[in-house]
């Protein structure tokens, strides 16, 4: 790879995290995939040589758990949810190079060669470890089949990862007080043998490689405390059925862990791409292994470990070239929550196709809406302001009034040179849309074709060509032509996130090919002579629209409830259907231990992300006597903009921990998964005691 700004004279692979094959897409999962799309299209705009590759990860325990559900094979399973998105993915103009998928021969095989590489060269050593076990049912406990308390910070946490609390991926027999998901009984350690690639051979190489990443800040920060502290090795291998086979003898019982195969998948369908178009258009070779190139992973911020730690030193333990950049994005809520897939609380990508709207309005909003690393969040009222107002009252009114007054003053573009004001407008857009790219920064890039229809609307505003046509009809043809100029560089500058618009502008200007093979020169270019009547690009989103699609998401959401409601009274459980309630804990505590604890009402004074964490955020709150610093988990929960000025009740006398290096001095009480702030009905002020 190089540093060098884009485009260079390497070819570039840009890859998405690949989607685990069991269960619909919504509006959440695309944004990387989106974004990804987004960025090959921008790169290709540029001249850079590119590849757009990813693929379905057919393996691992969410998908063995869900078909042994439904009754059918693994494979059969994954493969019907891989097909979907193959056909799901273009709905929305995200077209892949190569989509493939990581139980494919090719992944198969060059993840068995990655590994008697790292065999070869003395990075996999054999080691005993404990593995929960279901004494019940007599055989081994990998990953989600197994759910329990996280050692590091007591959340609850399935057998990979504790994903409900610090984030951390968690090695077989990590977890604490294992259950199975089986049977729901307490599971047991039992001693295997298993298979680790040696982490710590790449340690010093890694923090070297977090020095030269580019990116979002997120992917460079998060993983500096797991690479810079006690860096722990990667069981490679599971005891389980479903997956590739370990290739090494006499492990014919193991399969390797599912994050081995997923990434190589990259790396295969660059591959299988080449296969296809042949190495004289793009040979996978010459960026992964044999030359240099530009690898850019687009990802979630969920993955950001197994990006920038595992995958890069896989890559280095194969002799493989690394990543030059990662970007890891944001989650995207709805209304101000988090999406519930359980609770139907939603947008399904086929949901939003159903309702008629055009793709290129939900990839305009996912990539423009926020910074990358943002999280970002979705209502249809938003939609519909981000869509009325900067699609249909701006871009799209430029270029259909410019259009319009061409085609009937002038059949065309008429006859004249473009203004020296016009030109500096259009460089000024390209180079903010080259500066963009080579910032990471999908959103700015994007914003240089708003920003030049927003001047173009202004500059129609201010010329008035309407009255020139008949005072001064050679004024009058200058304006317009400068306004067809902007129009065709709005839509070469806007194709990679408004591709489907993008080229319903080219053929209205009836340019000959396509937008998407056009390079950002030509948005200087001569546009066409002649051209017919112009339509309207996008059209408004009504508010009795987005009542309609309101009220039908609040039904879904009660239809869901409701079936929670009756199962949980089918199985005995008791349930208001509104949540999945812990039962009660049957150890009692006296009033006396009570008394101990010290719970104060307290004022949030100021409420902000922690750099590099996912989840956590700094507050300092006013408790009467004094004012304490809090590191709570509600960074993706809560708009910390609006949380100053907030009563909130917190437990003021546990003792000091430390989150991510800052010093927490207290904890803040919050209900549910969804972290409800605790509060008090009337105006206690701050310090008053909870009793």
């Amino acid at each position: 790879m190089s540093h060098d700004e884009y485009p260079t004279d390497h070819p570039a692979v840009v890859t998405c995290g690949l989607p685990y094959a069991n269960g619909d897409l919504h509006i959440g999962h695309l944004r990387t995939y989106v974004s990804g799309d987004t960025l090959a299209r921008s790169l290709r705009r540029l001249g850079q040589q590119t590849a757009f590759v990813s693929g379905s990860d057919m393996h691992g325990t969410p998908v063995a758990v869900n078909a042994e559900k439904q009754g059918i094979s693994p494979e059969e399973f994954a493969l019907e949810y891989h097909e979907k998105y193959e056909a799901t993915f273009p709905e929305f103009g995200v077209e892949f190079d190569n989509y493939g998928h990581t139980h494919d021969a090719t992944n198969t095989e060059l993840t068995r060669e990655f590994v008697r590489t790292w065999i070869e060269n003395d990075h996999v050593y054999e080691k005993e470890i404990q593995v929960a076990w279901d004494p019940e049912v007599d055989q081994p406990l990998p990953d989600r089949y197994v759910e329990g308390t996280c050692p590091y910070c007591g959340a609850k946490a399935r057998g990979d990862e504790c994903d409900e609390g610090c984030q951390r991926h968690l090695e077989p027999g990590e977890i604490e007080n294992p259950t199975s998901t089986l049977t729901g009984n307490p599971a047991e350690y039992r001693t295997r043998e298993h298979e680790f690639l040696r982490l710590s051979d790449f340690q010093e190489y890694l923090k070297g490689f977090l020095g030269r990443l580019e990116g979002t800040d997120n992917a460079r920060n998060q993983p500096k405390e797991w690479v810079e502290g006690d860096l722990q090795d990667l069981c490679i291998t599971r005891d389980m059925d479903w997956g590739i086979d370990y290739p090494g003898e006499g492990k014919e019982d193991l399969v390797l862990y599912v994050w081995v195969d997923a990434p190589i998948e990259y790396v295969a369908s660059t591959k299988q791409y080449s296969e296809r178009a042949g190495e004289e258009v793009f040979d996978w070779a010459e960026p992964w292994r044999d030359g240099e190139g530009e690898l850019i992973h687009v990802i979630g911020r969920d993955i950001i470990q197994h990006h920038t730690v595992f995958w890069p030193a896989m890559l280095r333990g194969a002799e493989y070239n690394e990543p030059r950049a990662v970007m890891a994005s944001g989650f995207v809520n709805l209304d101000g929550k988090a999406f519930s897939t359980s609770r139907n609380r939603a947008i399904w990508a086929d949901d939003y196709l159903d309702e008629g709207f055009d793709p290129d309005l939900l990839r305009y909003y996912l990539v423009t809406t926020g910074g990358f690393q943002q999280d970002v969040d979705f209502s249809w009222e938003r939609f519909q302001e981000r869509v009325n107002g900067e699609l249909v009252g701006n871009f799209g009114n430029f270029v259909y009034r410019s259009l319009l007054f061409a085609h009937r003053n002038f059949e065309g573009t008429p006859e004249a040179e473009v203004s020296e004001e016009v030109l500096a407008e259009i460089d000024g857009a390209i180079e903010g849309f080259r500066e963009g790219i080579n910032e990471y920064s999908l959103r700015e890039a994007s914003q240089a074709g708003i920003r030049l229809s927003r001047f173009g609307n202004e500059y129609i505003q201010r010329n008035e060509p309407w009255k020139l046509v008949d005072e001064d009809r050679e004024e009058a043809a200058r304006v317009i032509r400068d306004c067809v100029q902007l129009a065709k560089a709005a839509a070469i500058l806007l194709e990679p996130v408004l591709p489907n618009a993008a080229e319903r502008l080219w053929a209205q200007l009836e340019e000959g090919g396509s937008v998407h093979d056009v390079r950002l020169a030509a948005c200087l270019e001569a546009p066409t002579e002649e051209f017919g009547e112009p339509e309207a690009l996008f059209e408004k989103v009504e508010d009795d629209r987005v009542e309609e699609l309101n009220g039908k998401l609040a039904e879904r959401v009660a239809a869901a409830s409701t079936e929670a409601e009756d199962e949980g009274e089918e199985s005995g459980d008791e349930t208001d259907g509104s949540v999945d309630l812990e039962p009660l804990a049957e150890e009692r505590i006296g009033f006396e231990e009570f008394q101990d604890l010290d719970v104060r009402v307290g004022e949030v004074q100021v409420a902000e992300g922690i750099e590099g964490a996912d989840d956590l955020a700094r507050l300092e709150v006013d408790i009467g006597v004094e004012t304490r610093q809090i590191v709570a988990g509600i960074k993706r929960l809560h708009d910390l903009e609006e949380l100053p000025g907030t009563r909130v009740v917190i437990l003021a006398n546990l003792e000091p921990a430390e989150l991510f290096g800052v010093e927490s001095n207290g904890m803040l009480l919050a209900a549910g998964e969804d972290a409800d702030l605790l509060t008090t009905l009337g105006d206690s002020e701050p310090g008053t005691k909870v009793r």
